[in-house]
């Protein structure tokens, strides 16, 4: 077989690796991360800020339950922002920067309670959304400046009983497909499954009086992300330099699948480690067997 040719296999067989992750996500793992949390009542309920947005691509709602009433969860709420309270989430990722610094906060801010309707509030050194509405302990909804907006983000709190909330986020967004912005906007597609679920439980832990997580274990967990994305492309780089290239694209798989994992499945940070060693190990492997079958021929 030329070279020619095997380039073209390995080439249909990275193609072949994206589809069938781009499947799972697509079927398998992004229907239940739009739904987070959310009771089928909360899926099918409208909310305020829901026809802001023209066919959205990406609507989401997730909840989560709060000891605590309407009044003692909205403070949490009013004061989110990037140089503001922070995101109660990652703060290493989403406060990077801030003036205030790394660390969102922990208890409530007097000086951060003043919004009103117009109101910018950045989600990072450069981009913001506007204040669209609010109606005091029960809904809050950003939204872009376009008119009409690309994006709208509603925040509503819905009492369960005197002693529980239940704190209600949905998004809509539709996608840039004709400009660079479409980059944000995959990167909001994959992350926002990520990130909106952990501030609504930094959310619950602050109103319920728990201390924030420590930085150290938020730094953990990314750093399993890295570890994951890397040896995702490393295994797509040995594909292409293995000769029996077969094995490196099983490894190069189930790679991905680790990263999917990790990524989304919550599960205790020591699974995902041992899928990361088990991804090494079979690399090492493969390195190998390959140099055998080297000495071999030679």
């Amino acid at each position: 077989m030329t070279h020619r040719h095997t380039v073209i296999q390995k080439s249909i067989a990275v193609l072949a690796l994206l589809g069938i992750w781009i499947g799972v996500y697509c079927l398998a793992i992004r229907p239940q991360q739009l739904g987070w949390g959310a009771t089928p009542e909360e899926l099918a309920r409208p909310l305020p800020g829901d026809n802001l947005v023209i066919a959205p691509i990406l609507t989401a709602t997730r909840a989560v339950t709060i000891v605590g009433r309407p009044q003692n969860i909205w403070p949490w709420i009013l004061q989110i922002g990037y140089g503001r309270a922070g995101f109660y989430g990652y703060d290493l990722i989403e406060n990077l920067g801030s003036p205030r610094g790394i660390r969102s906060a922990g208890k409530i801010v007097p000086d951060l309670q003043r919004l009103a309707v117009g109101d910018r509030v950045y989600m990072s050194r450069i981009a913001y959304l506007v204040i669209h509405s609010m109606t005091p302990n029960r809904f809050l909804i950003w939204a872009d400046a376009a008119d009409p907006p690309h994006g709208a983000f509603t925040f509503g709190l819905f009492p369960v009983d005197e002693n529980h909330t239940r704190l209600v986020i949905r998004a809509h967004l539709r996608y840039h497909w004709t400009d660079s912005r479409i980059l944000l906007d995959l990167f909001t597609e994959f992350g926002d499954h990520v990130a909106v679920p952990k501030m609504l439980l930094g959310i619950r832990d602050r109103a319920e009086g728990r201390r924030p997580e420590p930085l150290a274990a938020e730094g953990a967990e990314i750093a399993m992300w890295v570890a994951a994305l890397l040896e995702c492309v490393a295994a797509l780089v040995l594909l292409f330099i293995r000769q029996r290239w077969w094995r490196a694209w099983t490894i190069a798989l189930l790679a991905g699948f680790t990263l999917l994992f990790v990524l989304y499945a919550r599960e205790p940070g020591w699974v995902g480690a041992l899928l990361e060693a088990a991804i090494l190990s079979g690399m090492l492997f493969d390195r190998r067997c390959d140099e055998h079958a080297q000495t071999v021929l030679d």
